[in-house]
């Protein structure tokens, strides 16, 4: 459902933000999704009302009614994007309406309502504005940004909730997988992620407890993801626990798993497949068995894969393993396109390479 949104946003600055040799500390390691900034935004919606309340206020604890529909019904969204340190000193954006549009689209398969995509960007900019101060100082680092929006009428019904909270809040970030390895290692699960017609297109914490269980699996085996076939068929790559996944082979070609309903439609992937295809690679959206990748490895037909996604974005796949073994691929390090497809993007991102096609906002 479409809305209006009243977004002035007041500011209410912490009143004993963290010191800053404290945050210095945090800034020079700080690690993926374990510290946060000193504010956050949050914004209202009733029906009847739509949005409003739009405000910047100190991070901290959220009430909440115990009979809060999100609590029992699970009406709950989420997106992930991040904030760049330019080459010159400024302050970027990668993509948010892109993020914006996304979100509303998780929102229309969870019965929630729509927040008009120049809110989204707007209340995004708003956050990172506010704690412009907490960007690490640890090469490659960045500011994580997490948008949300749940049910927060207290109620016990089975229906759409009519009230919400839109917040953002935001956590330095720098290297998403602690292995170190220079490519990682994944598991092939027994579980499914999402069934046809189900919510696997939506990016809804449901989707992530799902996964849960087998990531855990995977990380008691020594893997660092876990990989999730179709849910009908038990036989077709589909992605990781948190990432799309490419395949790249030794005619020059790339292919990654269709987009079914079943998979998120990665802002990562899309952007690389548009920068695949600029290097004049043949791109391709379709199937991919388990078998089939198998037997390419061993062939040689297949010499990279790569998993991307905002968090990790662009990461080597060294080795796959299941019940019945395990499989390297090429030498079981990271391959020359992917690392020539992430510099490209990290480049544009960071304002080291030209941006030809719009992706990158400039907030400060």
């Amino acid at each position: 459902m479409a809305t209006t949104a009243d977004t002035t946003f007041t500011k209410h600055p912490h009143p004993s933000p963290v010191a800053a040799d404290v945050r210095a500390q945090v800034l020079a390691n700080p690690g993926f999704g374990t510290a946060f900034t000193d504010h956050m935004v949050e914004i209202d919606f009733a029906e009847g009302k739509g949005w409003h309340d739009a405000r910047v206020i100190p991070y901290g604890p959220i009430a909440l009614d115990p009979a809060a529909a999100v609590l029992h019904y699970a009406q709950e969204i989420f997106e992930g994007l991040k904030a760049y340190r330019l080459a010159d000193g400024g302050i970027a954006l990668f993509r948010p309406e892109a993020n914006a549009q996304r979100f509303n689209a998780s929102a229309c398969r969870l019965a929630m309502p729509e927040l008009p995509e120049d809110v989204f960007v707007e209340a995004v900019r708003q956050q990172v504005l506010a704690d412009k101060d907490w960007f690490p100082t640890v090469e490659g680092g960045s500011m994580y940004l997490r948008p949300f929006m749940f049910a927060s009428e207290a109620f016990l019904g089975v229906r759409p909730a009519k009230q919400y909270k839109f917040m953002v809040i935001a956590s330095p970030a720098g290297n998403y997988f602690k292995s170190g390895a220079p490519a990682v290692s994944i598991w092939v699960s027994d579980y499914t992620r999402a069934a046809p017609g189900g919510t696997g297109a939506a990016k809804c914490g449901g989707n992530y407890a799902a996964s849960l269980v087998p990531t855990a699996e995977a990380f008691s085996r020594g893997h660092d993801q876990v990989l999730f076939l179709d849910a009908a068929e038990r036989k077709w790559v589909e992605e990781l626990g948190g990432m799309n996944l490419f395949f790249v082979f030794d005619d020059g070609s790339i292919l990654t798993p269709e987009l079914t309903g079943t998979i998120l439609p990665g802002i990562t992937r899309s952007s690389l497949l548009t920068l695949a295809a600029e290097e004049g690679l043949t791109v391709r959206e379709g199937r991919y068995s388990l078998d089939q990748w198998k037997a390419d490895a061993a062939s040689g037909k297949l010499v990279e894969t790569f998993a991307c996604g905002t968090a990790a974005v662009v990461t080597p796949v060294g080795k796959v393993a299941n019940h019945e073994g395990e499989f390297l691929i090429g030498s079981g390090g990271p391959g020359q396109l992917t690392q020539k497809l992430r510099a490209k993007l990290v480049g544009i991102q960071r304002g080291e390479i030209a941006d030809t096609h719009g992706w990158v906002t400039r907030i400060a």
